[in-house]
């Protein structure tokens, strides 16, 4: 069952995933969702291992950078208490 998010990327980035996506006769959503898997098959320990990690920085014209939220108290001490069970 597929099921619908909101993503939001620099818009060149956006145009040159579609030409990606478009070249490879897929649309945005299936190659999102190809790339999502194969990152969640390997289960990367952090940003920089992504298996996209490569594909991403050669549909950006720069160097991607990956923008985090910082985690609150609340959210790091629920992870701790979670992590001890």
């Amino acid at each position: 069952m597929d099921a619908k998010i909101t993503l939001s990327f620099d818009a060149e980035v956006i145009d040159r995933a579609k030409q990606l996506a478009g070249d490879l006769d897929i649309s945005l959503s299936r190659l999102t969702e190809i790339l999502y898997r194969k990152a969640l098959e390997r289960g990367p320990s952090s940003i920089e291992d992504f298996p996209v990690a490569d594909w991403i920085n050669m549909v950006a014209e720069e160097q991607a950078s990956y923008v985090t939220k910082r985690k609150t108290n609340k959210q790091l001490k629920k992870e701790y208490f979670e992590s001890k069970k």
